[in-house]
């Protein structure tokens, strides 16, 4: 890996922990003693680091190169030489704030593995961006009682969504239903059904009495990076 893509991945690192709120440029300035305006012109891509300099933010965050390029688990490419694939699959169970912001898990991000037929994911269009593409695809999120109050009675309290984070886009999957989407809203993520309109994202629930939710995106943002995933499968509890 070349230093720059090091770079960004430690940039990109340093934005999810900020806007977790786990971290701010006061704070990284203060433990680097680095210049506010220094880091602030590295997180927006206006400079670049030095060796030392980057040095001291990993020192000061903790962050080990295995922490930037942990171990793939995506799904192999098919190939003729390859063993045919299995017939399941296992997929991690993660935390709302791992699902929105962490590009791999890590097996200590894993809560659980979830068993899934390997066809349930077998030939699903992506549609995203480049650096979306990057990212691990398939997360398992658990859906609390009063977020699936508001989708009922398509998700059940306690149920398990999977999530395709490589499809990102307001294009509608299938032209008899709309789509389902983990969805950012505020800290945290919810299950809803969006829509692009204007430069905002709206946010639609299953129960006609919730109000829609309107976002717009912040600097820098589409309202695509405002989605985490279209919906593939619902596992509710009975």
């Amino acid at each position: 890996m070349s230093f720059s893509k090091l770079q960004e991945r430690v940039r990109l690192e340093l934005l999810r922990r900020i806007e977790r709120g786990t971290l701010s440029v006061s704070l990284l300035s203060r433990q680097t003693g680095l210049g506010q305006p220094h880091i602030s012109n590295f997180l927006r891509r206006r400079r670049g680091l030095s060796l030392r300099a980057l040095d001291r933010l990993l020192v000061a965050q903790r962050l080990e190169i295995s922490d930037l390029l942990p171990a793939r688990r995506g799904p192999k490419e098919e190939s003729k030489d390859e063993e045919p694939i299995a017939a399941v699959i296992e997929i991690p169970l993660v935390a709302h704030a791992v699902a929105m912001f962490d590009p791999y898990i890590r097996a200590s991000s894993t809560l659980a593995l979830v068993p899934f037929r390997a066809e349930t994911v077998k030939g699903l269009e992506a549609r995203c961006s480049n650096a979306r593409r990057q990212w691990d695809r398939y997360v398992v999120v658990r859906i609390d009682a009063e977020d699936a109050a508001a989708m009922s009675p398509e998700v059940h309290a306690e149920a398990l969504v999977l999530l395709d984070r490589h499809y990102t886009s307001f294009r509608q999957w299938r032209e008899d239903r709309p789509n389902l989407y983990g969805a950012k809203s505020g800290i945290g993520l919810v299950v809803r059904y969006a829509q692009f309109e204007g430069d905002r994202v709206v946010l639609r629930a299953h129960q006609a009495h919730v109000r829609a939710e309107v976002l717009e995106p912040g600097p820098g943002e589409t309202g695509n990076d405002l989605l985490v995933g279209r919906v593939v499968l619902i596992l509710n509890e009975r």
